[in-house]
């Protein structure tokens, strides 16, 4: 849209060379001039002041009687509100509806956001996030219907003593918009609003370029990004999945326009506060290490990281991301990344991510400022965080008992016990585990999609038992101090 304007206008300065420079200015004026947005935010016909409005460009805050105007940016689609904390998150069958469509040529918009106020403090609150519901056929999305869906209704019923949303962190379908219809029926199972963000396979691959790709998107869920609230905590999506114009191609990539807007966003947010932000691609992660790499992959992860961390430095922050189809968990300075496991498995060939972790999906208890999480795993209590494998599971390591703890991040403690004695802590190693090998190395399995292969993980730990060991017991701690047991007999 920018650059179509922009030759427009370029024909409009050519044909008017002999106008005077005034009317040429005013004509550009003119020509670039947006819709003037108006409007209140209100809860039961009273204004809410402070609220936040944007149109993904422009950042403004109510007055004290909730009215809010401004000039809208003339490459903006919404208009949308950061939803303030108090507030009942308003959904269609389960998808956040908190934006309005922009009406071209309508020079004098009025939207009005109309609010219900909860019935319950929300500064202590629930959210679960799904990362790659990847449906690309009917079967994909009947399973994701009748087995992914139900499982998250049920923690979140567990959860509902607190209100409780959720977050999909993208390529909510596999290339196939057909069944987006599929996803929202999904979601609607699940009985929590959920908001959406933009993967690599949501979007247009026709278009000429990354302006482009995200209409179809957008004609089903809105903006790809904006921010919303909830009890003390400020959530920011972002769309960091930047189409190159050819092929199925992309980049990890913050454009400028969020950068901007986030910049404006974060000015009404209070400083060492908690800020979770949401992506499809991670920003960071371990995968050029594990694999030995000269070079990241400019697909894997956020190829300008450091400045979204210049912005989010004044902030505690966790950011929840997908795209990998593995779980991986890392922490500097003020960043916690959580790369989260994906509800469809293997792209729905089997139960396991390429890393041995089970499909399934995070889960996030906050208090205040405070944030405490654990990996569910779809068909599992809770408490189903490790798996045990007996010697000779790993090629590399004949005579090792490996367990592979998938939610593992640097404060857990991982340590084994021979026959109820003690040994200490178990070693880390990087390798495959076991099933995700026996389910999808080589060329010829899994049926359904070949190319699908385990993925190199660290979050495997190795003990090596003696020749009499009769039974091998792991115990691993987490940062919060839940204790995860599992023994094997040898």
């Amino acid at each position: 849209m920018e650059r179509r304007n922009f030759l427009r206008n370029i024909g409009l300065l050519s044909a008017a060379a002999t106008v005077p420079a005034a009317n040429i200015f005013a004509g550009r004026n003119a020509l670039f001039a947006g819709n003037t947005i108006s409007g209140t935010v209100s809860s039961n016909g009273t204004g809410i002041a402070n609220a936040v409005v944007s149109d993904g460009y422009n950042v403004v805050t109510t007055d004290k009687n909730g009215r809010y105007s401004f000039e809208a940016h003339y490459n903006a689609d919404f208009v949308f509100v950061s939803m303030p904390a108090g507030y009942e998150f308003t959904a269609d069958r389960g998808i956040a509806n908190f934006y309005r469509k922009m009406e071209r040529g309508n020079q004098q918009q009025v939207v009005d956001f109309a609010l219900t106020k909860l019935k319950q403090d929300d500064s202590k609150h629930a959210f679960i996030v799904w990362g790659d519901t990847q449906i690309q056929s009917k079967e994909d999305a009947e399973l994701l219907k009748t087995v992914s869906a139900p499982d998250t209704r049920a923690l979140a019923a567990l959860l509902s003593a607190v209100p409780v949303h959720g977050i999909a962190v993208g390529d909510l379908v596999f290339d196939k918009f057909d069944l987006f219809d599929d996803y929202k029926q999904a979601v609607a199972i699940t009985g929590i609003p959920f908001f959406q963000l933009i993967g690599n396979h949501d979007m247009d691959y026709t278009a000429r370029t990354d302006d482009g790709s995200q209409d179809t998107y957008k004609q089903h869920f809105g903006p790809t990004y904006y921010s919303f609230n909830r009890g003390k905590i400020h959530y920011v999506v972002l769309d960091d999945v930047f189409f190159i114009g050819t092929g199925h191609r992309y980049i990890g990539y913050l454009t400028e326009n969020q950068l901007n807007w986030l910049e404006q966003d974060l000015k009404h947010v209070t400083k060492g506060s908690t800020v979770v932000v949401s992506l499809h691609i991670p920003t960071n992660n371990g995968e050029q290490q594990r694999k030995k790499a000269k070079e990241e992959e400019l697909s894997g992860v956020v190829s300008n990281r450091e400045a979204l961390y210049k912005l989010l430095k004044p902030f505690k922050v966790h950011i929840m991301s997908g795209h990998t189809h593995f779980n991986e968990n890392w922490e500097k300075d003020n960043v916690f990344e959580h790369n989260h496991g994906t509800v469809c498995g293997a792209w729905w060939t089997g139960p396991v991510c390429g890393d041995g972790t089970p499909s399934g999906y995070g889960v996030y208890e906050v208090d205040g400022n405070e944030v405490k999480w654990y990996y569910k795993s779809v068909g599992y209590a809770k408490e189903h965080q490790l798996a045990v494998y007996k010697k000779g599971a790993v090629a590399n390591w004949p005579g090792a008992v490996v367990a592979n703890v998938w939610n593992y991040d640097d404060k857990w403690t991982i340590e084994w016990y021979e026959d109820g004695i003690g040994k200490g802590k178990m070693e880390r190693i990087t390798d495959y585990d076991p099933i995700a090998t026996e389910l999808y190395k080589g060329p010829t399995i899994p049926v359904k999609h070949k190319w699908v292969e385990p993925n190199l993980t660290d979050h495997l730990f190795m003990a090596i038992p003696a020749s009499n060991t009769k039974e091998l017991k792991v115990k691993a701690t987490d940062r919060f101090g839940n204790v995860y047991e599992q023994a094997i007999l040898l």
